[in-house]
């Protein structure tokens, strides 16, 4: 949809990987519909991952006791936030759509896009208390998981031996983004594309591309507890 901003938020050591390709047909048919894209390549950027002292700048409210939460919400009160984490804030505040492009590791996010929400979705920024979940300050954005798996779609359902993949969602997509307030789009997951034909891996990202297409008239998932386990 022409005038949409998307943010795709990459975190991949290869631009020639399903991940890579993920990312690149994307951001192809996204701008070919009129969207604007913004890109953060984490590997690339060489993001900072850890949450530290040196994410405020100047003072700290208490210098005695270093509580990294209380002091990046003050920090983001008074403008004081290192500028890597201020310029993704700014990304996501302009995005309507969050795109996350990832591999699964250990059932969660490489620790390089971890960080990325550890540090950028901050109290005072993406919520406070109160002010989560359905009320969350990113209430009118969407975000959508785009991620591959080194185990088979059979192997993440209710009776595989990793369980339904829906399990390891509800961290990443209810803990984290509806948290904040995110509308939750459905996660595009590309199963074990290390041992698909190089067939099915053009079918994975051309089912992507497709869906792209009508990306803006889906409906968010319903993100509460019998979305991820059932009645």
């Amino acid at each position: 949809m022409a005038g949409k901003k998307v943010l795709i938020v990459y975190a991949h050591q290869e631009p020639r990987s399903i991940n890579g390709s993920l990312k690149k047909v994307a951001m192809e048919e996204l701008s070919r519909q009129g969207c604007t894209i913004t890109v953060s390549d984490l590997y690339a950027m060489d993001f900072e991952p850890r949450a530290t002292r040196k994410d405020v700048i100047g003072a700290l409210s208490n210098p005695e006791f270093f509580n990294y939460g209380v002091e990046v919400y003050e920090a983001f009160k008074k403008r004081s936030l290192a500028s890597d984490i201020t310029d993704e804030q700014k990304k996501v505040q302009e995005a309507d759509l969050v795109i996350f492009q990832f591999p699964l590791y250990w059932f969660g996010m490489p620790a390089i896009l971890k960080g990325w929400m550890d540090r950028v979705l901050c109290q005072g920024f993406a919520f406070d208390i109160p002010g989560f979940y359905d009320s969350g300050f990113l209430k009118n954005k969407l975000a959508l998981l785009s991620l591959t798996t080194g185990g088979t779609a059979e192997m993440y359902t209710k009776t595989g031996v990793s369980g339904d993949f829906r399990y390891f969602l509800w961290p990443l997509q209810h803990g984290a983004l509806h948290f904040c307030g995110f509308k939750i789009l459905a996660p595009q997951i590309s199963f074990a594309p290390e041992i698909a034909s190089e067939e099915e891996r053009k079918a994975m990202v051309a089912s992507w591309a497709q869906r792209l297409k009508t990306i803006w008239e889906e409906e968010p998932i319903d993100c509460t507890p019998p979305w991820y386990f059932g009645q």
